[in-house]
């Protein structure tokens, strides 16, 4: 009889030991992912640091406060530009409306008339 209290408790660790091991292989690959995704954002914002003007920064935040997705679009554009070396010089503030102006639809615009 002192043999299956034993074996209960040895198999009681042995589901302990194998949730301490999934748990630490699922952590590994969580942080990695973090840790590429807070690497790839540290790359981006230093290549729209590297290429855009102040203005043309402040503008872009401006976007992506009202309209994240077009601002990720835009952030996308300028850095596919400057990696393939289409950027000369700085983007300004009149280069980031014209791109804007491109990358955004068009809105509809309405006239009311009154009878």
């Amino acid at each position: 009889m002192s043999g299956e209290p034993a074996d209960e408790e040895l198999e009681r660790i042995r589901e302990q030991k194998m949730k301490q091991l999934q748990e630490q292989a699922e952590s590994p690959d969580e942080e990695a992912v973090e840790q590429q995704r807070q690497q790839m954002e540290a790359q981006k914002k230093a290549i729209l640091r590297q290429y855009l003007t102040d203005g043309a920064r402040k503008r872009l935040n401006t976007v992506k406060m009202s309209k994240p997705q077009v601002g990720e679009q835009v952030e996308q554009q300028i850095i596919a530009l400057a990696q393939s070396g289409r950027v000369q010089g700085k983007i300004d503030e009149d280069k980031m409306k014209a791109l804007l102006r491109e990358l955004t639809p068009d809105s509809k615009s309405f006239d009311i008339k009154r009878r």
